[in-house]
């Protein structure tokens, strides 16, 4: 079974009746309300989304089922939101992805040697990040932008890195990205 797609987190209340800040994940922020159910990601709590305010940015007011006060909003602040990802239309063509679809997937560098596995997508505000690790070893990080990333097969399991820089791989596997000098 596929692992739910996180799509909104609770940022805080909003005002005295209940209504919370929502940060969206979803292309179109005000769309958050139009998958159906969102539920904490373990399942056991499910929230019917209705939208407040018109979004500003990727933020939204709206009112959540079941949380009726301002207490009741600030007790959930940070909880993570998800749907089902069978709730998500199907992607256009081969070649689109949601970025869900990226972790577990091998990370090799354009030579076919193995740097990791892909274990998250950050983006805190900058764009999208990949957290590549290997086994015990620190985890690295790799901007997501196509010249570093020039490809991403899902279908076949693995993403080329091309970072800038050097990366040399091991025969234990152990790698070190190196800076090109001035």
């Amino acid at each position: 079974m596929p692992a739910p797609i996180l799509i909104a987190a609770v940022a805080g209340a909003f005002g005295v009746k209940g209504l919370v800040k929502l940060k969206t994940f979803t292309a179109d922020p005000a769309s958050v309300a139009d998958y159906g159910p969102l539920s904490s990601e373990d399942g056991s709590r499910q929230f019917k989304v209705t939208l407040a305010q018109q979004p500003k940015g990727d933020m939204v007011i709206a009112r959540l089922d079941g949380v009726p006060t301002r207490e009741a909003a600030e007790a959930i602040k940070g909880l993570r939101l998800y749907i089902d990802r069978s709730a998500l239309p199907p992607a256009d063509d081969e070649d689109d992805f949601y970025l869900a679809d990226l972790i577990g997937l091998e990370a090799r560098l354009g030579n076919g040697e193995v740097l990791g596995r892909i274990k998250a997508v950050h983006n805190h505000g900058a764009g999208d990040i990949l957290e590549v690790v290997q086994q015990a070893e620190k985890p690295k990080l790799f901007a997501f932008t196509t010249e570093i990333v020039p490809i991403v097969d899902v279908s076949s399991g693995f993403v080329v890195i091309e970072p800038p820089g050097e990366v040399e791989v091991g025969p234990e596997g152990e790698s070190a990205l190196e800076e090109d000098g001035p």
